[in-house]
């Protein structure tokens, strides 16, 4: 996988995260804990790889800024 397929899946990926997010404050409902369980090991990898995802999109901001500068 390029680079821009990683930046693009980790994007959708924090983007999920977002929207399961916005349904715990908005509606209080955890969507990862209701399809998969509440902090058995599966959903905890899940919130982990949301992490990581959301983690790994700084790359971009600071890729895009150096695009800026040159």
């Amino acid at each position: 996988m390029n680079v821009k397929g990683l930046d693009y899946a980790a994007l959708a990926i924090a983007i999920i995260g977002a929207i399961n997010w916005g349904l715990i404050g908005l509606f209080q409902l955890d969507l990862v804990a209701f399809l998969f369980g509440n902090m058995n090991l599966f959903s905890r990898i899940i919130y982990a790889i949301v992490g990581v995802c959301g983690l790994y999109l700084i790359s971009l901001f600071v890729r895009g800024n150096k695009m800026k500068e040159a």
